[in-house]
């Protein structure tokens, strides 16, 4: 007979869980036999003494079971996925989709809302009037055989494990355990039952894992777990040290995103989107030059094809802040501080995200950065846009950057590699 205070006790003591403890405990969390007390131990002695590969492995099996698969159809095409463990400006998702079904794959991306400093990408989207992120199985399907792209809420159904014990581990300080990351990521992803996936594991000021040692043992967790369940999976450590692109907030992305599928856009956002999208074409096994799709605009009308079949208006004008303030340079010189997670505390103070899953956010809150890492200025030259719909949010947004942006005489600031390595099976 398995009891909670067993598994608790084996894992205190550096033990390895057996499968059939993992698979109870997991299970009997889920239904509500095992109290929240109990799974706040278990989880801090694995924060504190680890898993194995193949706890992990079983521990994220056993997550999948506490739920439905989502039996997607044969729509015709590849199913292929990207996650990204989030950042400041990543807006990647919304023109990597429309690109790699241009290029003929199938994209069922099941997205979140953001949390913190850190975007979500169904927000980003929810400031399109009419855009809906709530669909059904059959909708999603519909949609990926005539579109080939999606990107919506996730269902309850898929692994309700993952959003208890992630509730659980927000409120407990067992949130940066390795082990209970790799698997909450990767249990809705395989759950999702997409023939391939690509990972962007960030690090940096603006990225969860700060290092780029801790992202690359994230990653190779997450890759060892994808292959163990037999799903195809790539990870690509790219770094989150200043913002992605020059917007930070819903709308401001959303715009920024449809200039990169119109040819455009910053070279940082067109980069990222390129190299993601060649690694999911190569898990789809499609021949395809997305580089040359991209800056083609031909991804754009995919675009429109997917946001007016979650009943959105993309040609609709999206929101405008009621107030807009600068943040000017205090004197001549050069940028050579653009802190990610500064600029994303800013934009989270101006209404741009919440501290809490059920707080509304607004559309068009955000920060529009004007110059970037190594530009020179002039003084009294605007650094930075601030926009709110509740101009006392401000002064709390100005002391998040104090310090964040940085004028410096010189030289050219250093900045890690935007693309690092790639790990795969």
């Amino acid at each position: 007979m398995i009891s909670a205070v067993d598994v608790i006790r084996a894992k205190r003591d550096r033990e390895r869980l057996t499968d059939e403890q993992i698979d109870w405990v997991v299970a009997a969390y889920t239904r509500g036999d095992v109290a929240d007390e109990q799974m706040a131990a278990l989880a801090m002695a694995i924060l504190l003494n680890g898993m194995d590969p193949g706890e992990v492995a079983r521990w994220t099996a056993a997550m999948i079971d506490s739920g439905e698969r989502l039996a997607l159809p044969d729509v015709g095409r590849p199913l292929v996925d990207k996650h990204s463990t989030g950042g400041v400006g990543d807006k990647i998702t919304l023109p990597l989709a429309p690109l790699v079904a241009a290029c003929g794959a199938a994209v069922p991306q099941l997205s979140g809302r953001g949390l913190g400093h850190t975007g979500g990408t169904l927000d980003k989207l929810e400031s399109i009037p009419g855009w809906r992120a709530e669909l059904s199985l059959d909708e999603i399907a519909a949609q990926l055989a005539d579109v080939g792209a999606v990107i919506c809420a996730t269902t309850p159904t898929l692994a309700p494990a993952d959003r208890k014990l992630y509730a659980l581990r927000d409120v407990t300080g067992t949130v940066e355990s390795i082990p209970l990351i790799a698997s909450s990521i990767m249990s809705k992803k395989i759950a999702e039952g997409t023939d391939g996936l690509v990972l962007d594991v960030k690090s940096g000021s603006g990225a969860f894992m700060k290092t780029a040692e801790q992202a690359r043992e994230l990653a190779a967790a997450m890759v060892d777990i994808g292959t163990a369940h037999g799903l195809r999976t790539t990870a690509v450590l790219t770094d989150m040290s200043v913002p992605l692109g020059r917007a930070v907030g819903n709308a401001l992305e959303v715009a920024e995103s449809v200039e990169v599928l119109r040819g455009g856009g910053p070279p940082d956002v067109v980069t990222l989107t390129v190299v993601l999208a060649e690694e999911m074409l190569a898990l789809a096994g499609i021949d395809a030059d997305p580089a040359k799709v991209l800056a083609s605009g031909a991804a754009y009308p995919v675009w429109e094809a997917m946001i007016a079949a979650q009943g959105g208006d993309p040609s609709a004008p999206l929101p405008v802040a009621t107030h807009v303030e600068e943040l000017r340079a205090e004197r001549a010189g050069m940028i050579g501080r653009c802190d990610a997670l500064a600029v994303g505390l800013a934009a989270w103070r101006l209404g741009a995200g919440r501290a809490r899953k059920e707080h509304a956010v607004q559309a068009a809150a955000g920060v529009r950065l004007l110059v970037g890492l190594g530009d020179t200025v002039e003084a009294g030259q605007p650094l930075l846009e601030l926009h709110t719909d509740t101009p006392d949010a401000v002064p709390g947004a100005l002391a998040a950057l104090d310090g964040g942006v940085v004028v410096v005489d010189g030289p050219a600031p250093w900045r890690p590699a935007l693309i690092g390595d790639t790990l795969r099976p």
